[in-house]
């Protein structure tokens, strides 16, 4: 047993984690990220892990759980030669646990053991798939996914990545086989590629990349549309899966995704194909349809994708710069894409164009978007802004590398997206540690971030006189 003093101590430090964990979904979800991170860190630190069966060094350890687990495809090692067939088993399944979300896959564990959600098991998996929710007060309107359809959800989690990765990895093995890798390898390599394609985050196994595959446009169609139905997100999957034939039924969020996502993918490949049609070291070279689809490839891989058949760092500046915007804006909300996402973009631009016709409300498709939801769509955005630009500054001091590449990795973290200039392999270790910290609060979302932060669902039953400051 315990002396008195010391047990007491410990018991006070269960009673604080206790309270930390329970107080708020967000809270819960930072310390479970937190958690797979420290364990995935402590498996690729294994000798065995590593492909030469030495230690790998703690922030090469570090920064691959993290972009593991976080589902964003920055590397700070060759993914291809430094792991072990261990570690790459490692990084398989910790991908798939990150891709999925954590409260969700733990969710989808309790559900498989209990046959049942209580409510508790509910409110977190529904904070995970609405981030609205980690704020632990009531959420006003519609939702999304309701609570009572929460375990549906689940299970469309779960049969989705399991059909859609068992679906691309059977398209991709003959392809592969084709491409002249041998049978053996496909059969790993296959089920690897669908597996970064679909959670959005963008390793590979092989030398060189895509490099062997830059003119097969079957393997690079099928990654796009993988990582597509991944960036999407689970909940616009399930409704798609329950009313595909009648648009009209289609929730607010599915319309405003899948309009924001195809203008945005169309508008990106755009913007590559006028600023690097006559760059030697990207589009130069092609003829007029291998630029084409190259440009929509880029666009698509941008949003989360982290693939890439041209080198990143032969882009033209104004290139990283769309990149950059393409980054910082992501995919779907409670998807396998980072960013502060399509719906946020959406409601902000709707905003924006109400303000400017002078309609007192904000709305879309027949519906008004409340002010709460607008007030979240700014403060994504403002955090997120905060984030890169701290990130920036840090690493650009550390390292005096161009700030533009350091801008663009950046982002590239904080969006989870995995496309790099070349900066993050060579980083320092403080640097490192500043970039994994990036991809941390990118993955868990700004929303929950501040949510952590604040956490009190405490009620103010008054309202202070209104005075209005002058904006503009």
């Amino acid at each position: 047993m315990f002396p008195g003093p010391k047990r007491s101590t410990i018991h006070a430090i269960g009673h604080v984690l206790r309270e930390f964990t329970t107080s708020s979904p967000a809270r819960f979800a930072i310390l479970v990220f937190g958690s797979l991170i420290l364990i995935f860190t402590a498996l690729l630190s294994l000798p065995a892990a590593a492909a030469d069966g030495q230690v790998t060094q703690l922030a090469d350890a570090l920064f691959t759980a993290v972009s593991t687990i976080c589902v964003t495809g920055l590397v700070s090692v060759d993914m291809a030669t430094h792991w072990s067939p261990l570690g790459n088993v490692i990084i398989f399944v910790g991908v798939n646990i990150g891709g999925m979300g954590v409260l969700t896959l733990a969710s989808i564990l309790g559900l498989v053991i209990s046959k049942r959600l209580g409510l508790r098991a509910k409110l977190i998996a529904a904070g995970d798939t609405n981030p609205m929710r980690a704020h632990g007060g009531p959420v006003n309107e519609g939702q999304t996914v309701r609570l009572g359809e929460v375990g549906q959800l689940l299970r469309t989690v779960a049969l989705s990545t399991l059909v859609i990765e068992g679906t691309i990895a059977v398209l991709l093995y003959p392809a592969f086989v084709l491409a002249r890798v041998d049978p053996l390898v496909a059969l790993w390599e296959a089920p690897y590629y669908a597996a970064m394609s679909f959670t959005n985050t963008g390793f590979t196994p092989n030398p060189g990349g895509l490099e062997p595959f830059a003119d097969d446009y079957f393997i690079l169609s099928v990654l796009m549309v993988s990582v597509f139905l991944g960036s999407i997100g689970f909940p616009v999957i399930y409704s798609l899966s329950r009313h595909f034939l009648h648009v009209g039924r289609w929730s607010l969020h599915t319309k405003l995704t899948l309009i924001t996502t195809t203008l945005l993918f169309v508008a990106g490949a755009l913007a590559f194909l006028g600023l690097e049609f006559n760059n030697p070291g990207t589009f130069g070279s092609m003829d007029a349809w291998d630029t084409t689809f190259q440009a929509f490839f880029l666009s698509a891989m941008t949003r989360s994708g982290g693939f890439s058949v041209v080198d990143v760092g032969e882009l033209n500046g104004s290139s990283l710069v769309v990149g950059s915007m393409l980054m910082f804006v992501g995919g779907g909300s409670a998807s396998t894409a980072g960013g502060i996402k399509v719906t946020t973009l959406a409601v902000l631009a709707l905003a924006v164009w109400s303000e400017a016709r002078g309609r007192p409300s904000v709305e879309a498709f027949g519906r008004r978007i409340p002010s709460d939801v607008q007030r979240v769509a700014l403060s994504v955005v403002a955090w997120g802004a905060t984030i890169v630009a701290l990130s920036t500054i840090t690493i650009a001091q550390i390292t005096k590398a161009p700030i533009a590449e350091v801008l663009f990795d950046v982002i590239s973290a904080f969006g989870t997206v995995g496309l790099s200039t070349g900066l993050t392999e060579n980083l320092s270790d403080p640097a490192t540690y500043v970039m994994a910290l990036t991809i941390f609060m990118g993955r868990i979302g700004t929303v929950t971030l501040a949510a952590a932060v604040a956490a009190t669902s405490r009620s103010q039953l008054y309202s202070l006189p209104v005075e209005r400051p002058i904006v503009g």
